[in-house]
């Protein structure tokens, strides 16, 4: 099988001059785009705080705002859609910021030439969704393009949800001492997205994990759990999750390679593709980062619910280096897990 085929990419320059596919892919371009054109643009307290959400204060209440995008290709794919995709990825980034979704936005693009027949399949996914998220979606817009300009159907989605008294889910509150958790398996969205996308069939299916956290971490509030951050680690997987987080809050984090859980379809997958499973997509896991103390607590929490089975303690944070990420490996050597410089899985999101 020839790479290429995958839509893999070599490494690209530091700081190119356009625009290029690994700019969307979550690694270290991503980041370098959102520093250098966004942030310097568009800085403020709220934008600065470098989380899922903006937290702004409106009328005397805690108001959690986020947007998104979704260009996945295939539009339809194992265990979800775009539809289902745009509304619960909406949701987890609002959810993972402490808040309680309410409302949500939706704009389409459509291109000249799409059956009326999968939109209506796709706008009745995110009926579905929302209800089953208990939002709403209560605005949105529509846009047409010309055939061959638009790949069939994008979605854009906003949300808006409170953010209860008492709660602060925030990167910079993580210190040294804090545990790593994560709410299940790694890997099911990428590999079940480019399963489809590449017509790869493997000897077992692999259904995507997408679904709401937002009963994940409000069982954790709920359960009196101190929570320190949030994440869903979505383009970049674990990997580039855990590398924004070290880097934002100036701490080191150290994860067990053993402890991580990876489905045995997904692993066979990766090793099959030459992909790492830290850096492939999920789009229904949870990245909790607590106090050790409370790490027995929240993976309780987290077990006793069906989402939360398959939670797991994989590593805790330290003093230093700053930003740096490191795995301690089967054969008990470490290395480091730095962000991805090119992208491993395009269009999954």
């Amino acid at each position: 099988m020839n790479p290429a085929d995958l839509g893999s990419s070599c490494p690209v320059p530091l700081e190119p001059e356009t625009v290029r596919m690994a700019h969307g892919g979550g690694g270290r371009l991503s980041r370098d785009l959102v520093e250098r054109v966004f942030r310097k643009a568009f800085a403020n307290p709220a934008l600065d705080s470098r989380h899922d959400s903006a937290v702004v204060e409106m009328g005397g209440a805690r108001v959690a705002f986020t947007t998104d995008t979704y260009v996945v290709r295939p539009l339809f794919f194992p265990g979800g859609d775009i539809g289902r995709l745009a509304v619960v990825g909406t949701v987890n980034d609002l959810a993972v910021s402490g808040a309680v979704p309410r409302f949500l936005s939706a704009g389409f693009v459509l291109e000249e030439g799409l059956p009326i027949g999968i939109l209506e399949r796709v706008v009745r996914s995110m009926r579905e969704a929302a209800l089953s998220c208990g939002v709403e979606i209560v605005t949105g817009d529509t846009k047409v393009v010309d055939k061959g300009k638009g790949d069939g159907l994008y979605v854009n989605t906003a949300g808006i949800g409170l953010v209860p008294a008492g709660v602060d889910i925030h990167p910079l509150r993580v210190r040294p001492g804090d545990a790593v958790i994560v709410s299940g398996d790694l890997g099911r969205h990428g590999i079940a997205v480019l399963s489809v996308r590449e017509g790869i069939a493997f000897e077992s299916d692999v259904e995507s994990d997408c679904a709401s956290v937002f009963p994940l971490a409000d069982a954790l509030v709920r359960a009196g759990v101190d929570v320190h951050c949030l994440r869903d680690p979505t383009r970049g997987g674990l990997a580039s999750v855990l590398n924004e987080i070290a880097a934002d809050a100036g701490v080191s984090i150290e994860i067990e390679e053993s402890a991580v859980p990876v489905s045995a379809p997904v692993s066979a997958a990766c090793e099959l593709l030459g992909l790492d499973p830290l850096y492939v997509a999920c789009e229904g896991r949870l990245v909790a980062i607590v106090p050790g103390a409370q790490a027995r607590v929240a993976l309780e929490r987290l077990r006793f619910l069906p989402e939360g089975a398959g939670a797991a303690l994989i590593g805790q944070v330290s003093k230093g280096p700053a930003g740096q990420v490191t795995i301690r490996t089967t054969l008990g050597t470490r290395r480091v897990l730095d962000l991805l410089s090119g992208e491993q899985l395009p269009r999954i999101c």
